[in-house]
């Protein structure tokens, strides 16, 4: 039995479809990844350098155009807090990326499966 050839190119561009978009998906994830991993980075420097100084000093904070007085323990809590948050946000898109990743992959087997059987089933 085989499938008639229209439903088989529309079943075919479906799959392509569906990779291409997939892969869209996988460079936009990736790109989400390296900045979540920049931001852990700056906050890591930034966590670094306020241990550096000593505990009396006074530390400001960006708010808009204003600057807001604050303890080091403070903003190191703060800075803790954010870390957090962004490794989270880091295993999540990572999981996301492995979701995008298999689809793209099942998508590309399916198109290759399709093209070998000839249209056969």
């Amino acid at each position: 039995m085989s499938i008639p050839n229209e439903a088989l190119q529309k079943l075919l561009q479906e799959i392509e479809q569906k990779a291409a978009i997939s892969q869209q998906q996988i460079q936009l994830v990736k790109g989400q990844i390296a900045s979540k991993n920049r931001d852990t980075r700056m906050l890591e420097l930034t966590s670094k350098e306020l241990g550096s100084l000593p505990t009396e000093t006074n530390v400001y904070e960006g708010v808009g155009k204003m600057f807001v007085q604050g303890s080091t323990k403070d903003m190191n809590d703060k800075l803790s807090t954010q870390k957090t948050q962004t490794k989270t946000e880091i295993d999540n898109l990572n999981k996301k990326l492995h979701y995008l990743e298999t689809t793209a992959k099942n998508s590309q087997d399916h198109i290759n499966q399709m093209l070998r059987s000839g249209g056969k089933a």
